[in-house]
């Protein structure tokens, strides 16, 4: 957003007689200042409990814990659990050895690995840094003016920033799951409209054609901040076993940056052969496509502890996907027909030690 703010606070800037396009090289130093508040709060984060424990720090990782609880006695509860299945994890796993094979070869890893990537191939592909790199681009071929396309494109940016605000509850009530199997198809939709709006007659119907334009782009906006937005990095940083997350989250970013650098480098040229209509209609596409993968391979993470998200990633990817499907009829029977009907309950258990054990499972000791 506030990118979108110094473009338009350095539009009217002109240049000096010593300096040629100073007004971009204003827009593109004001970067610089939230960069600097960033830098100066990552000194105030605390490490994480189990990091601590990790590293035999104990006491600093119970006064962590504390910091997170609301009471000493749980704080105290969760540094022994946390200590044990340390314990654990460290008479199963060799550290420092195939760390990056166990990536893919580990069961429990690789699914952890499959529901990051997904997410984040689809934060991108979702489009939605088309319309924020280009924006201005796609309001200028809507016939707006120079000035107009900047405070539009400022409008999206608001947006952006508005709807995310609620994704603090929404995440962890809603659940990640859950997000994002409600806003993919509805950014499928707006996109759908905005593609359309391009056909709209610009000669009998300008004001409309405008209007349609910039409310599919704002609508697109809304339902990808609470979801797509947020979603992606808070999912990979908590699906992998906490002695191989590094190795996720640096592969995770990766992956979104690079499709990132591939739909910004691309949008022109697929603008030119698709046409705009054409290109809305591709990521509105992709849109439904990120609908079934989620459904199929994303396991739900939501209020899940580091040891339960083994349970979680311990079911086999063929059990979850039939659940994925078995879901498809429970929604229509409650939500379309009003039916009461009970959801399916997929990762209770009576058995503790069923879904595997510090980030390992059945599979895993199998393939060792």
């Amino acid at each position: 957003m506030l990118g979108y703010v110094a473009d338009l606070a350095f539009f009217g800037v002109k240049d000096t007689a010593n300096i040629t396009g100073l007004r971009w090289r204003l827009m593109l130093a004001s970067a610089m200042f939230p960069a600097l508040i960033v830098i100066g709060f990552v000194f105030m984060c605390p490490e994480s409990p189990r990091w601590y424990m990790s590293q035999g720090r104990h006491y600093k990782a119970y006064r962590s814990m504390v910091r997170l609880r609301f009471n000493k006695v749980q704080a105290a509860r969760d540094v022994f659990y946390m200590h044990t299945l340390l314990d654990a994890e460290n008479e199963v796993v060799v550290k420092g050895k195939h760390k990056i094979l166990e990536l893919v070869t580990v069961p429990r890893n690789r699914r952890a690995l499959i529901g990051s990537e997904i997410v984040m191939f689809m934060q991108q592909f979702c489009g939605v840094n088309v319309i924020a790199y280009y924006s201005s681009e796609i309001f200028l071929d809507a016939r707006f003016s120079e000035v107009s396309a900047l405070s539009a494109s400022l409008g999206f940016g608001i947006i952006n920033w508005i709807f995310a605000i609620p994704a603090i509850y929404t995440i962890d009530s809603f659940g990640r799951r859950n997000l994002l199997l409600t806003t993919f198809p509805l950014m499928s939709l707006f996109l759908f409209f905005t593609g359309f709006s391009f056909l709209i007659p610009e000669d009998t119907l300008h004001t409309a054609r405008i209007a349609c334009i910039a409310l599919g782009i704002y609508l697109f906006g809304i339902v990808y901040s609470p979801g797509a937005g947020p979603v992606p990095f808070t999912y990979s940083a908590e699906a992998y076993p906490l002695y191989i997350r590094p190795l996720g989250m640096s592969l995770a970013t990766a992956t979104t940056w690079f499709f990132n650098f591939l739909l910004s480098i691309t949008w022109p040229s697929l603008q030119r052969a698709f046409t705009t209509t054409g290109a809305f209609c591709w990521y509105a596409g992709w849109n439904m496509v990120g609908f079934f993968l989620v459904l199929l391979f994303l396991p739900e993470t939501k209020g899940k502890t580091l040891e339960e998200l083994d349970q979680v990633f311990g079911m086999s990817t063929h059990a979850h996907a039939a659940y994925g499907l078995r879901q498809v009829p429970y929604f229509i029977k409650r939500y379309i027909l009003g039916r009461h009907v009970e959801p399916e309950r997929l990762y209770e258990t009576d058995e503790a030690g069923h879904a595997g054990e510090a980030g390992y499972d059945h599979d895993a000791e199998k393939a060792r």
